[in-house]
C-alpha cells in the first residue's frame, strides 16, 4: 500500500500569512469595519480542503496569533476559530459538495457566529460595541468567500497541495 506524502504545508502556511497582512492592512475608516475576516475564511477553506491536516489545534494556535496581532483578550478569537473550525469539520463533506453560494451562505452563518462569540466576550468584558457595524464583517466575508475559495483552491492545486 503507497502512502501519499504529506505536503504543501509551506502553501498553507502562506495563505495564513497572507490573510494575516490583509487583517491589518490599513483601510480608510469608513471601510474599516466592513474588512473581511480573513483568518477565518482561510482556516474554513482550509479545513474544508485538507480536515485531516487543518484542525482545532491549528485553529487555536492560529486563533492565539490573531489575538496576539489584534492586541485583543488573549483566547478570544483563539475560542471562535476553534469552534470554527469543529464546526467546518464535522461538516466538511456537506459543505465541499454546496454550489459556492450556498457555501458563502454557510460562512456567512460561520463568521456570524464567530461574531457572536465575539460580542459575547466584549459584552462580559465590558468593552464599548457598535451594534450596526458590528455584523458587517459577516456580510463582506460572505461577498469575499467565491474570491477566497477560488485562489485557494487553485494554488492547492498548482502545487499539489496534499
Amino acid at each position: 500500500m503507497m502512502h501519499k506524502k504529506a505536503r504543501g504545508g509551506e502553501i498553507i502556511a502562506f495563505s495564513f500569512i497572507g490573510a494575516f497582512a490583509l487583517t491589518v492592512f490599513p483601510l480608510p475608516e469608513w471601510l474599516a469595519a466592513a474588512r473581511p475576516e480573513w483568518v477565518t475564511l482561510v482556516l474554513i477553506y482550509w479545513c474544508m480542503a485538507l480536515p485531516n491536516k487543518i484542525g482545532v489545534g491549528i485553529a487555536w494556535g492560529i486563533g492565539l496569533m490573531l489575538d496576539v496581532l489584534r492586541v485583543g483578550l488573549l483566547g478570544q478569537n483563539a475560542l471562535a476559530l476553534c469552534i470554527i473550525a469543529y464546526i467546518t469539520l464535522k461538516l466538511y463533506q456537506r459543505l465541499r459538495v454546496f454550489p459556492l453560494w450556498q457555501q458563502a451562505l454557510t460562512v456567512f452563518v460561520l463568521v456570524s457566529l464567530s461574531q457572536m462569540l465575539t460580542l459575547w466576550v466584549k459584552g462580559i468584558t465590558g468593552q464599548p460595541i457598535d451594534l450596526w457595524t458590528f455584523w458587517l464583517p459577516s456580510l463582506s466575508s460572505m461577498i469575499a468567500w467565491p474570491l477566497v475559495f477560488m485562489t485557494l483552491r487553485a494554488l492547492r492545486r498548482k502545487f499539489r497541495v496534499l
